[in-house]
């Protein structure tokens, strides 16, 4: 027995969020589908929002009526104004983010959200019929009916987590992936391709020599990213700033068989602009050294963030170059750096308001185009929502 709604989301990250809040909001029946509560707003990578051309991507979401900036404002850790020694056209707000309290805003925000409903399951099968959508099927065979959908998958479509000789089938930090929805988007015409993102260490806080690294203070008189709000963020947590160096650079060159990205155990491509730290020592051998910032992931916690040492390197050699990094000399890690490998699809096959061009009422969101980061996945969740609505 089919479960109607207008338009169904299928993913609850960045740009799930940000697709089901619209069409909730613009009056349609929504249903947003999650493999897990707990994966509602997740950070994957650094718990932080904003930053260049993303921080006016976070403005744009929130004119446009989306969350985002609402929700980052009240979770903040840290922020400040980007490029201030350039026009001010390129000034960027970034905030550095509590992530447990973003994902909680999050959660909380969906759940009061009328018109929407939040359901926990995997969806294996667009319903489709004359190439038009008309509803989605789960992995338990329960089936709801939808005038239009919403992909959102973000990097968990037959996903693979890489680190070093460790390969495991799952999604982002232990999460499950999604099994079987590829071959139905296959099955309706759309082209898959394989993509790979990575993340940092987690480093303990405690176990940091926080004095051999440059303080990094938040900007006192920056005001917040929505513009529904004036309050400004008080009592900011510090980040830290450190640099590779030639015994790093060492380590990284005679271990570079080992490496995922180069001994072929990975395939997929990756993102330009936050490449590994392998392929950076590989790609720019003049350069002597990298820089390193040190963030926090929450107000009270441990974890700290080591931005600029993304890797797909095996363990051993992990700790080996990061404890080569001053300050890191004795650090213990709370979580390695991985890869992750997963669907996507191609983006030329979608309209410009998000689109498929070859399901009707099919739209797609965030990273299954092929894009990465939370503000661009949140500013296609926007209008792959209004649109879909």
């Amino acid at each position: 027995m089919m479960k109607d709604f207008d338009v169904i989301v299928i993913g609850a990250g960045h740009a799930g969020i940000e697709a089901a809040l619209a069409s909730a909001r613009m009056g349609q029946k929504t249903l947003l589908a999650t493999l897990l509560l707990e994966e509602v707003g997740f950070m994957a990578c650094n718990p932080a929002i904003g930053g260049t051309a993303k921080g006016h991507l976070v403005r744009e979401v929130d004119a446009l009526g989306g969350e985002m900036g609402v929700a980052a404002d009240k979770a903040l850790l840290q922020i400040k104004m980007l490029n201030t020694a350039k026009g001010p056209a390129v000034h960027s707000l970034r905030g550095q983010e509590d992530k447990r309290l973003y994902q909680e805003i999050m959660l909380e925000t969906l759940k009061n959200q009328p018109n929407l409903t939040l359901m926990e399951g995997e969806v294996t099968e667009l319903l489709t019929k004359d190439k038009k959508v008309r509803g989605v099927r789960f992995s338990d065979g329960e089936e709801y009916a939808a005038k239009a959908v919403v992909l959102a998958t973000g990097v968990y479509l037959d996903s693979r987590v890489i680190t070093g000789e460790e390969i495991t089938k799952s999604g982002p930090a232990g999460f499950p992936y999604a099994k079987g929805l590829t071959k139905s988007l296959v099955e309706n015409g759309l082209q898959i391709r394989r993509f790979k993102t990575g993340t940092p260490a987690r480093i303990k806080k405690s176990s940091i020599d926080f004095g051999k690294m440059e303080t990094q203070e938040g900007d006192e008189t920056i005001h917040t990213f929505s513009f529904l709000h004036d309050e400004k963020l008080t009592n900011q947590l510090p980040c830290y700033l450190t640099y590779t160096n030639a015994e790093t650079h060492k380590i990284i060159v005679d271990n570079i068989d080992r490496a995922p990205m180069y001994n072929g155990s990975i395939t997929g491509v990756g993102p330009r602009y936050c490449p590994s730290i392998e392929t950076k020592i590989m790609r720019f051998r003049d350069k002597e050294r990298h820089q390193i910032f040190v963030e926090p992931e929450e107000r009270t916690g441990e974890s700290m963030y080591i931005q600029g040492m993304s890797t797909s390197m095996p363990k051993d050699v992990q700790e080996a170059m990061y404890r080569t990094i001053p300050g890191l000399e004795h650090c213990e890690f709370l979580k390695y750096a991985y890869a992750i490998e997963y669907d996507c699809i191609n983006p030329l096959q979608l309209t410009p308001w998000l689109g498929v061009k070859c399901v009707e009422g099919l739209f797609s969101a965030g990273q299954i185009n092929g894009s990465s980061g939370y503000e661009e996945a949140a500013a296609q969740g926007v209008v792959a929502g209004i649109n879909a609505a």
